[in-house]
């Protein structure tokens, strides 16, 4: 990468809340997912919240507080930074299972921003698959949830919309004029 095509992003906010109606004691995994031409600079990719309860009023909402912080380096906008959140709970027999997953992609511009994450989980095709998944343990999930990322064979892929996920963050970035990229700077969008 050279000097002066060199840009930086810095992103910075939690993972706030999520709502999930139908289910209690609920964690997130969150990644950061980038293209090839992004390096990172600091931050953690990575990284799974603490176990939380639905609050007791009508919100009925789960808090994380999870933080986010990771500042990349690029020379080429494709590959923009997205956040990727899936979100496990315990069934009725104590196993980890999938209740949700989600992605979106970072804003482009700098300012403080508010994402709401519309999550999905994968479906089994038929009602014996169904049963069996559900009487031996093995639902449907992603091998790797960086998968919805992608789209390399998600057209093929049967999911359900299941919950929301509510993340704020603050995008700020550096050298992005001078690598010869226009960005305007946004106000508290939601």
């Amino acid at each position: 990468m050279t000097d002066s095509s060199l840009f930086l992003v810095m992103i910075n906010g939690q993972v706030e809340s999520a709502h999930f109606p139908l289910y209690d004691d609920l964690y997130c995994r969150v990644s950061v997912v980038y293209g090839s031409d992004w390096l990172l600079v600091s931050g953690l990719e990575e990284g799974t919240s603490q176990i939380t309860k639905k609050t007791k009023d009508e919100k009925q909402k789960f808090v994380w507080n999870f933080p986010i912080e990771v500042t990349l380096k690029s020379t080429n906008p494709y590959g923009w930074p997205r956040l990727v959140v899936s979100v496990y709970g315990l069934d009725m027999f104590g196993r980890d299972v999938v209740r949700g997953y989600g992605s979106a992609l970072f804003p482009p511009v700098p300012g403080s921003h508010r994402l709401e994450m519309p999550m999905f989980v994968p479906e089994s095709t038929s009602y014996l698959q169904k049963f069996t998944s559900w009487l031996l343990g093995t639902r449907p999930e992603f091998v790797d949830p960086k998968f919805i990322t992608q789209s390399d064979g998600r057209e093929v892929t049967r999911v359900r919309s299941q919950g929301t996920v509510f993340v704020s963050c603050n995008i700020m970035t550096k050298d992005v004029s001078t690598a010869g990229y226009a960005v305007e700077s946004s106000r508290n969008s939601t």
